[in-house]
């Protein structure tokens, strides 16, 4: 199953949004980040994200970082990123989110090759912008793959319809200025911000940053097309004593969610 925007756009048919949920490869482990993700799928999470770990997260708090530091301590590489995502990728729709150097580094015609090939949806690139993704757009393109680049409350127009324009699958709003971490409330800017990008596109659109509640999922769900949650998950693989225990709370937490983007509260 290939592109993120079907899931998305399933998910908006059916009257709801998605769940899109985000774990590192090879946090705490290769197999047991697989474990996890298929656990996230089995419990109501429309479409992954599988970070690819990265020795300076300069976009990620310190929870993601802790997890991103312990994968690369634990000799996790790109071969390894793909083996988790040709794991899930039948599941559900799979997209690696990274920062631009690795895939600059293993060679962006080589890495969206070898990403297609896993059966991958696509990348979430961060610190990419489109005016700099030439030959990432043309390699995706050739390979039917999803662009997701990310817009912000600070973007002005001109770079909404921009960025908007160089997406495939959906466009990533972060609702805060900052990094990536789970807040006691989410953000005021958000609903604004998604309510710009539709003026400007009819792709859907995913909101991080942030979320890590049933209600706030429900809130989130409520002017946004798929509810975006990386820093939840993560923590709750930190926080349990065992990779058993992780797998159970991984899917607790994706079940809990999955009811708050329904509208069970």
């Amino acid at each position: 199953m290939t592109g993120s925007g079907s899931a998305l756009e399933a998910a908006r048919s059916a009257g709801r949004a998605a769940l899109v949920g985000y774990l590192p490869a090879g946090f705490p482990t290769v197999a047991t980040s697989i474990d996890l993700a298929r656990a996230m799928v089995d419990a109501g999470v429309d479409a992954i994200e599988i970070g690819l770990p990265y020795s300076d997260p300069v976009m990620d708090g310190p929870t993601i970082s802790a997890a991103a530091q312990i994968a690369l301590e634990g000799g996790t590489r790109i071969r390894d990123v793909l083996r988790v995502v040709e794991a899930v990728a039948d599941r559900a729709p799979t997209l690696v989110m990274t920062y631009w150097n690795p895939v600059e580094r293993y060679g962006v015609d080589r890495f969206t090759a070898d990403l297609a090939s896993a059966g991958g949806a696509g990348l979430v690139t961060p610190d990419l912008i489109p005016e700099e993704a030439t030959d990432w757009i043309g390699a995706a393109d050739r390979h039917d793959l999803d662009k997701v680049f990310l817009v912000a409350p600070s973007s002005t127009t001109e770079r909404l319809e921009m960025t908007s324009a160089a997406c495939r699958g959906f466009v990533y709003a972060t609702s805060v200025m900052g990094v990536t971490g789970a807040r006691d409330q989410t953000s005021s800017a958000a609903p604004r911000l998604v309510a710009r990008v539709r003026e400007l596109s009819g792709l859907p659109v995913g909101v991080g940053l942030g979320v890590s509640t049933r209600a706030q999922a429900a809130e989130v769900a409520s002017f946004a097309d798929a509810v975006i949650v990386g820093s939840a998950f993560v923590r709750c693989v930190a926080d349990a004593p065992d990779p058993s225990a992780a797998v159970v709370a991984v899917g607790a937490l994706a079940h809990d969610l999955a009811a708050g983007v329904r509208g069970e509260l």
